[in-house]
């Protein structure tokens, strides 16, 4: 069976995860994140793709990114992962892949969901107790989105710019977000969404997208669709 074409829709934010292989880890030193994020950096300038925020985990990266063109994240993904993986091999003395084969991603409605994305990517390291904070996490956007650090990897969105006027304004307006938790119901959404390929979005987010890339773009039921429909089911089922 072909593999599902993937959702694109450039000037749309995509949240991205890359994984180890087996979940095995893909950093082994400061050194590999460093390198990781200047080729990160590069790569997007070259492909006209904007880096909102990100976080460099032991064994996976989540990225989120916004593309001035339909190629232009899975272009970055494949310039990064070439240089990084020739980099570990030749560092570490090993040979062959070190992520999965095909990186994961869903396409995020700007507002209301993005900051939501970006607050659970930079949330990663609380939740896998690493840190007390997200502040105390070095390899992340948050540092750059929260407390103002110069990051040449981090472009902020518009709808992060739209906080606040001025940047202290703003880096407080954000840091209070994370005051507030993320719903168990947002946050595995986000996990079911970008590992299956679909839309974060409200519904009419997510037929708009639909119409762009000619197919279903959220999460079908299970079993067969009924033979009678409405109007609004036989749109689901069109693509």
């Amino acid at each position: 069976m072909p593999r599902r074409a993937r959702i694109v829709a450039a000037g749309y934010p995509m949240h991205v995860i890359l994984r180890g292989i087996d979940r095995a880890a893909v950093f082994f030193d400061d050194a590999d994140r460093r390198y990781f994020l200047e080729w990160l950096s590069a790569a997007a300038a070259q492909e006209s793709v904007s880096v909102h925020g990100y976080v460099l985990m032991t064994n996976h990266v989540h990225l989120l990114m916004t593309a001035e063109r339909d190629a232009g994240v899975p272009a970055v993904l494949k310039h990064l992962g070439q240089r990084y993986v020739q980099y570990v091999n030749r560092t570490y003395r090993r040979t062959g892949g070190l992520f999965e084969g095909r990186f994961r991603s869903a396409v995020i409605e700007s507002d209301p969901y993005l900051l939501a994305c970006q607050r659970y990517i930079e949330l990663n390291p609380v939740r896998a107790a690493m840190v007390a904070a997200p502040g105390d996490f070095f390899w992340s956007s948050y540092r750059a989105n929260a407390l103002g650090e110069r990051d040449p990897v981090v472009t902020p969105h518009p709808v992060y710019r739209d906080l606040a006027s001025s940047e202290d304004a703003r880096l407080s307006a954000y840091r209070r977000l994370f005051a507030v938790e993320l719903s168990i119901e947002l946050l595995q959404r986000l996990r079911d969404c970008t590992n299956g390929g679909f839309v974060v979005g409200r519904p009419q987010f997510e037929r708009q997208i639909a119409a762009m890339v000619g197919r279903r773009t959220w999460k079908g039921s299970p079993g067969r669709p009924p033979k009678e429909t409405d109007v609004g089911a036989q749109t689901e089922l069109a693509f």
